[in-house]
């Protein structure tokens, strides 16, 4: 299937806009599904479900306040009965289980993606109340897994932390990580992966603020095919509800 072809089928089949290969109003995809992630190895847990007791979570979108343009999601950790819960989002854009229509049968068009932005705008009322706010870009190819995972973590320094795909721990970066409460903040990720086959973790912006991480990691094991990105909040010891707005996420692939 030519470049053409794919683009009228995302035309058809999706609701965020789409040109080539960025995604717009990501936020607003029905293509989101939502799981607890709870320790002690933090697996997802096949029996919860939002309205449970272990750990609550929602995902309301087209909030019209606060919203930037009357298509904001509000995510939410409800409490629970287990401490350090966290609620993962994730949606699969191209190659298996395409929420997108870009099924990419011939393993042709996610190897071809080397070039990775994930640009959001997110709305905390308290940022204290978070144990931490994640976003990553996954992509899965040639037998690889890619994790570029990014961790704001609030708790214990408010400092940027990446993932170690090797090691499975986080990496802290030394970059402070200081979202503004009661107010929309700008963060945008950019990430490659490289000619020879290894993660580079380049830029983390803030509210405006540029910093340089070029963090180079190698991949693990996979037999799937396709990219995806991930949202997480993470619940504090207290397991105290809290509430992150989204709005204009896009994500973009070359």
């Amino acid at each position: 299937m030519n470049v053409g072809k794919l683009l009228l089928v995302v035309c058809l089949c999706a609701s965020s806009a789409f040109a080539g290969q960025t995604f717009k109003n990501l936020q607003d995809d029905p293509g989101w599904s939502g799981y607890a992630l709870l320790p002690p190895m933090f697996g997802i847990c096949t029996g919860c479900t939002p309205g449970g007791t272990r750990a609550k979570w929602s995902w309301t979108r087209r909030v019209k306040s606060p919203s930037q343009d009357g298509l904001s999601v509000r995510s939410s950790y409800d409490g629970g009965t287990t401490q350090w819960g966290d609620i993962l989002w994730n949606n699969h854009l191209i190659g298996m289980m395409s929420s997108h229509g870009l099924k990419d049968a011939n393993r042709t068009l996610v190897p071809s993606l080397h070039d990775f932005t994930y640009d959001a705008y997110f709305w905390v009322g308290n940022i204290e109340k978070s144990q931490g706010v994640e976003f990553d870009i996954n992509q899965f190819v040639n037998g690889k897994s890619y994790i570029w995972g990014h961790e704001c973590r609030i708790a214990g320094g408010h400092q940027w932390d990446t993932w170690s795909n090797q090691g499975k721990h986080w990496v802290k970066s030394g970059i402070p990580c200081n979202p503004v409460s009661n107010s929309w903040n700008h963060l945008t990720i950019h990430v490659k992966r490289t000619s020879d086959g290894h993660l580079l973790f380049n830029t983390i912006t803030l509210n405006g603020k540029t910093h340089t991480l070029n963090r180079y990691d190698s991949p693990t094991k996979s037999s799937w095919n396709g990219v995806t990105v991930n949202y997480q909040i993470d619940s504090n010891r207290y397991r105290t509800p809290y509430a992150v707005y989204l709005d204009k996420v896009t994500f973009t692939a070359k």
